[in-house]
């Protein structure tokens, strides 16, 4: 199955029941997605923050870890961060490889 179809089966089933269940009848989803590939702990954090902001950013609480449905809050279980990440001591700047000497 394609990440496309999944992604579309996730929303749409989320949308459906949203409707049936709380009667949301306004779009959940914007539309698309994009997917991104994260190769560095930076970007890792970065991305993180950026999810953990948009409550924060909409106006709906002050701070990321008072909204309750974000794992800002403190109250899930997460998985661990992703092994194999490049660490950003290894000051790569650009992406690209170099070599170490």
């Amino acid at each position: 199955m394609t990440i496309e179809r999944v992604v579309q089966l996730i929303k749409g089933g989320f949308a459906f029941r949203a409707g049936k269940e709380i009667g949301m009848r306004s779009p959940v989803w914007q539309k698309g997605f994009y997917d991104a590939r994260v190769w560095h702990s930076q970007q890792y954090e970065r991305s993180r923050e950026y999810i953990h902001n948009n409550p924060v950013k909409r106006g709906l609480v002050r701070d990321a870890d008072q909204y309750p449905y974000s794992s800002a809050d403190g109250g899930f279980r997460l998985d661990p961060v992703p092994q194999g990440l490049k660490p950003v001591s290894l000051d790569v700047q650009s992406g690209t490889a170099e070599a170490i000497s």
